[in-house]
């Protein structure tokens, strides 16, 4: 279920590796809840056998008083990371606020790692590092906002080599390249993944292909894009991974009205023929075929909204926050994809607050509604038109009120 991590882990930025254990881990920023900073002084790690049940490793990097990073630039703080394993060791690539670029080691994929030393040649110069090895052993580093730089790293892993460096890999006015690269490889082709600002807002996630590491990128098109996951949402940011013989995109979705606040979300993408990756939407369900509304779904689920709608956090629980103003029609929250299986005929909502929820899906018109008043947390219940299989569900919303969960009975 999207986003794939507990409500209080906000987690955007993500780099999704198979490490030789043969478990995928994430590694990403750290946001704070309610906050209207990006990340902070901390960076966690989760890490999965099944693209389901993830495990929390806790904090592995931080820059503060209590652990200094970047010891060139205590309390600098930390933007997207990176991570590889090479000959043994595992490499954690940093970012900082003033453009610090630096690599920690560790003999484990959660660390300890030691404090990072700084990148030579792109340490001071821009944001959001990318690590790639290729199947030779040669291990590449790319970094940049807006023009993207690269090279060949010494066999230290930190130090560039001045002769390979190369500017304008991509760019933002031929590619749409905003910030946030990252790099795989798949039969033979390189896959240069980006956050795109082509479509007005950085909210895409796109990217470009190539012969070689250092391009020439062609780009290739969109992979997702998460507007209208929030009314402010800004950036996305994330990468593609193959783990069990799928193919997944790790991107974010920013919450409580804010562009910060910002969740790890996953959806399964698949290439055609010549190697293109195909534009997948945001879902509710991600890397499972779809949720079940019998067990009741938490509202904080919604992969789209529109109007005066959001997703915060209340009590270490995210909700769905409708607030006044706005109409019913132009005020929705979109569930994608549910199994109602061989039929639902109720659809039963937890909610505090005043107002009406009616409930749609494709090819019907309202299949029922429901009015609540209630000062507490109760459940109410509408009586729908049958609705089965796996099915989108929309709804739309007047009033004023906290949704905590919808569930559905036949």
């Amino acid at each position: 279920m999207n986003p794939i991590l507990h409500d209080t882990c906000f987690v955007p930025d993500v780099e999704a590796r198979v490490m030789p254990d043969g478990r995928l881990y994430l590694y990403g920023s750290w946001d704070h809840p309610h906050s209207d900073y990006y990340c902070s002084r901390e960076a966690h790690c989760f890490s999965t056998d099944d693209m389901i049940h993830f495990v929390d490793h806790g904090v592995i990097f931080r820059n503060d008083e209590e652990f200094q990073g970047m010891p060139w630039n205590p309390q600098s703080w930390l933007y997207a990371p990176d991570a590889i394993h090479k000959d043994g060791k595992y490499y954690y690539y940093v970012c900082g606020e003033r453009n610090d670029e630096g690599v920690a080691v560790a003999d484990s994929p959660t660390g300890p790692f030691s404090p990072a030393e700084p990148i030579e040649g792109a340490n001071g110069d821009s944001i959001d590092p990318a690590v790639f090895v290729d199947d030779d052993g040669q291990a590449y580093y790319f970094w940049g906002q807006f023009t993207l730089r690269g090279g060949k790293l010494m066999d230290d892993m930190k130090t560039l080599i001045p002769d390979t460096v190369k500017d304008g890999i991509v760019t933002e006015w031929e590619h749409g390249f905003h910030e946030g690269a990252s790099i795989r490889k798949r039969n033979g082709k390189y896959y240069m993944v980006y956050t795109d600002i082509s479509r007005g807002k950085a909210t895409c996630m796109s990217y470009a292909i190539s012969d070689h590491p250092l391009g020439p990128y062609k780009k290739g098109g969109v992979i997702v894009d998460n507007i209208y996951c929030d009314p402010a949402s800004w950036n996305d940011h994330g990468s593609i991974a193959e783990f069990k013989g799928q193919w997944y995109v790790f991107y974010h979705r920013s919450s409580q009205n804010r562009q910060t606040c910002r969740r790890v979300c996953v959806e399964p993408i698949y290439f055609d023929e010549n190697g293109y990756i195909q534009e997948v939407e945001m879902t509710s369900s991600g890397a499972e075929y779809a949720l079940n509304p019998f067990n009741g779904i938490p509202a904080r689920a919604a992969c789209r909204m529109m109007g005066n709608c959001f997703v915060t956090l209340e009590d270490d629980r995210e909700v769905l926050v409708k607030q006044s103003g706005g109409h019913w029609m132009t005020d929705w929250a979109e569930y994608k994809y549910l199994d109602f299986a061989d039929g639902a005929t109720t659809l039963t909502v937890t909610v505090k607050g005043k107002g009406r929820i009616s409930f749609r899906t494709d090819g019907a018109d309202i299949l029922g509604s429901v009015d609540f008043d209630t000062h507490e947390v109760k459940e109410y219940t509408a009586t729908v038109s049958t609705v089965a299989g796996r099915r989108p569900l929309w709804l739309f919303l007047d009033g004023e009120f906290t949704l905590y969960s919808i569930r559905a009975e036949k």
